[in-house]
């Protein structure tokens, strides 16, 4: 198997299309974010890249707040529309018809039509060069109530969510194992049941 070598660049995929919330419910923003992931687990951590030139980012920046809102196949022309559209020149959340929601630890609201919520408050800017990354702590989630079992487990992956690389969107698809699956062993048969017996 031959490989080649290409310059450095951001070719890490797939990743998350995001739609991230800032302002208040009453003067609110959105924009499409794929710079996303989780970075600690206590306290639960993670952080959004924005270019300083976005116009979330001084939103953002005086407010501390932000909610990362996941998207689904549904919301796949919503989601690029606000990756390419500013809010300097529209209201993209009446735009895209998008119902907005109160956050319950944040000012920042919450997309109604997403089937999971992040409300984020920033811990630490740093400046990276076109992006600077907004380090902040997980304090609250709202979740789709339908997609919640009788256990109290989150199945997201009922929800159809959506993931994008190097410039496309992709519905996610057939579930491959769990994690741990690859080392987990067999449940052993009865020895009855090696016998042939019932």
């Amino acid at each position: 198997m031959s490989k080649i070598t290409l310059k450095p660049g951001t070719l890490l995929a797939p990743l998350p299309a995001v739609l991230v919330t800032c302002g208040t419910i009453e003067k609110a923003n959105a924009l499409t974010i794929a710079w996303t992931g989780i970075i600690n687990t206590i306290p639960p951590m993670t952080y959004i890249s924005v270019r300083p030139e976005r116009h979330s980012y001084p939103i953002i920046k005086e407010t501390g707040e932000f909610v990362i809102n996941l998207t689904t196949s549904a919301m796949a022309k919503e989601t690029d529309f606000c990756g390419v559209r500013s809010g300097r020149d529209m209201n993209k959340i009446e735009k895209c018809k998008l119902t907005l929601t109160e956050g319950k630890t944040v000012s920042a609201p919450v997309i109604e039509q997403s089937p999971l919520s992040l409300e984020c408050k920033v811990r630490e800017i740093k400046e990276l060069g076109s992006h600077h990354m907004f380090i902040a702590e997980i304090t609250g989630i709202q979740a789709e109530e339908r997609f919640m079992d009788s256990k109290g487990k989150l199945n997201l992956q009922q929800a159809g969510l959506m993931a994008y690389s190097h410039g496309e969107y992709f519905a996610l698809g057939r579930k491959l194992g769990d994690f741990g699956f690859s080392v987990r062993k067999k449940a052993k048969l009865s020895s009855k049941r090696k016998d042939g017996k019932k």
